[in-house]
């Protein structure tokens, strides 16, 4: 009796299917006395005539050089009246405009998670 229970145990067992996540990866390291490289940053270019004529960071090729600056009269117009600034109060926007309508549903999204946030259960 005692031997068959033992046999149905062992049979399920090799039946049953393995079940677990896969193991992770083993993250190769250079040993244990070996220093961690630093990560260097651009360099910074302090030339103020490089920095007048050319937009410095601009070019995302390793090996070239910087992107030339172009007279204001070959780019579009609307590209000197974009707002840079802080974004505009509420108030300042003409309730008319579509930018107003989106600002104001910003708003009121932040107000209703505030009040969401209170709640206790």
């Amino acid at each position: 009796m005692a031997a068959r229970a033992l046999l149905r145990a062992a049979g399920a067992a090799l039946r049953a299917p393995a079940r677990g996540y896969a193991k992770k990866p083993a993250a190769k390291s250079k040993g244990k006395g070996a220093p961690k490289e630093a990560l260097k940053g651009p360099e910074v270019c302090t030339d103020p005539n490089m920095l007048a004529t050319h937009a410095m960071g601009v070019n995302y090729f390793k090996e070239g050089p910087e992107v030339a600056l172009k007279p204001e009269s070959e780019y579009p117009d609307w590209l000197f009246k974009i707002h840079l600034g802080p974004p505009k109060k509420l108030e300042e926007l003409d309730p008319d405009s579509l930018e107003y309508w989106r600002r104001l549903r910003k708003y009121n999204t932040w107000q209703r998670n505030k009040l969401k946030k209170g709640k206790k259960l």
